[in-house]
């Protein structure tokens, strides 16, 4: 599932253009200085490699990490030293804190939906609802934090919806049809979302290997999932919609195999985390912007 986190962090750094005329006119090119990245708040950590890309990509060796991806850091900590030329950490700087960021956020709040459920079975698992043109990052931070891989693109994975249901109906198909061509694709995860009980049955009899159960109760899922269970048994039960905090413990208990959550990724709070560079010849300089 790995991308390529150079080509990324060339994206990334290629948005604040072509040269740095700030540094340009500010700070002597042999000047060389030291640097810690520090957590200020309580947090997972996740997009190292990144971050190490976006110095590679700045002409600076990869940062000397002390914690490793998914490990806890109390705010205050420092999570990694870096060192050189003082212009190209300036460069970096602001690049390499917007990933580190976003990703130790996505995995921050992940390891609280992954504690909340710790005393069950069920994981916890990312959706597609990530930031255009980082879904492999997203996905690897929600990994960081202890969640699961879900379906992370179109190709592989059949997942009937709610339309692609409307779709069946328009085009005088059935869910039996679909299912049955997907096998022919040679496609083996056969994923069917479900908002009623009639569905359930027409998706177990059609040979789904997974159940979307979608915006229902907890009561509901267990019930729809004991259904589908005695009618298709080794049929996998996911719980998606509407799970928060403070509500997933209850559909993990209601023996869902699996609990989907769009908000680790679309709703991300960033994580405090700062640039502090050292031994500048001027003393010490905290950055941020």
């Amino acid at each position: 599932m790995l991308d390529d986190a150079a080509a990324l962090a060339r994206r990334a750094l290629a948005e604040d253009g072509a040269r740095d005329v700030t540094t340009l006119v500010t700070t002597p090119p042999a000047l060389e200085a030291q640097g810690v990245i520090e957590v200020r708040t309580d947090t997972v950590l996740a997009g190292t490699r990144y971050a190490d890309a976006v110095l590679a990509a700045c002409g600076l060796p990869p940062a000397a990490w002390r914690f490793r991806e998914g490990d806890h850091m109390l705010a205050g900590t420092v999570a990694g030293t870096l060192g050189g030329s003082l212009r190209s950490m300036l460069l970096a700087e602001r690049t390499l804190l917007n990933l580190l960021q976003r990703a130790c956020g996505i995995a921050t709040m992940t390891r609280r939906y992954v504690d909340a459920v710790a005393h069950t079975s069920a994981r916890i698992l990312h959706t597609r609802k990530t930031a255009p043109g980082l879904r492999h990052f997203d996905v690897a931070a929600v990994c960081a934090g202890g969640g699961g891989v879900h379906r992370v693109d179109l190709a592989s994975t059949v997942m009937v919806k709610d339309n692609h249901w409307r779709a069946l109906a328009q085009g005088g198909r059935t869910l039996t049809d679909a299912l049955a061509q997907a096998r022919e694709l040679g496609v083996i995860d056969l994923y069917v979302e479900v908002e009623a009980l009639g569905q359930v049955d027409e998706a177990c009899d059609a040979g789904a290997t997974r159940l979307l159960v979608d915006n229902q109760a907890p009561e509901t899922v267990a019930n729809w999932g004991a259904r589908a269970r005695a009618r298709r048994p080794g049929i996998e039960i996911e719980a998606t919609g509407g799970i928060t905090l403070e509500n997933v413990a209850r559909y993990a208990q209601a023996a869902a195999d699996f609990i989907s959550i769009g908000a680790l990724t679309h709703s991300v709070t960033a994580a405090d985390i700062g640039l502090e560079l050292k031994g500048t010849g001027n003393g010490e300089q905290g950055t941020g912007g």
